[in-house]
């Protein structure tokens, strides 16, 4: 029989446990700080804008001009251009 084990106590848990407890309760009072350089910043800021210019769809205004002067011609919207143009939308959308 061993006596040194009665109850399953080991006083050196004890003396350990207390010096956990004192050195976290340093940790806690330390604030943490985070600092960006200039460069990261405009990185940063770059990201995020060619995120949005991804998203944004291309408009070539130019193009939608010529377009708008071509439909005001009555003879350009014939069946041909109808049926092109529907197909070119079709494919467009994968149908």
């Amino acid at each position: 029989m061993r006596i040194d084990q009665i109850g399953g106590v080991n006083p050196l848990n004890n003396v350990q446990n207390t010096k956990r407890a004192h050195n976290a309760d340093n940790i806690k009072g330390a604030a943490d700080s985070i600092s960006l350089s200039a460069e990261a910043r405009e990185m940063a800021e770059a990201y995020y804008l060619k995120g949005i210019a991804d998203e944004t769809p291309d408009v070539r205004s130019d193009l939608v001009a010529q377009i708008k002067e071509k439909i005001k011609n009555p003879d350009y919207l014939n069946a041909q251009t109808i049926s092109a143009t529907a197909e070119k939308i079709m494919q467009a959308y994968g149908i």
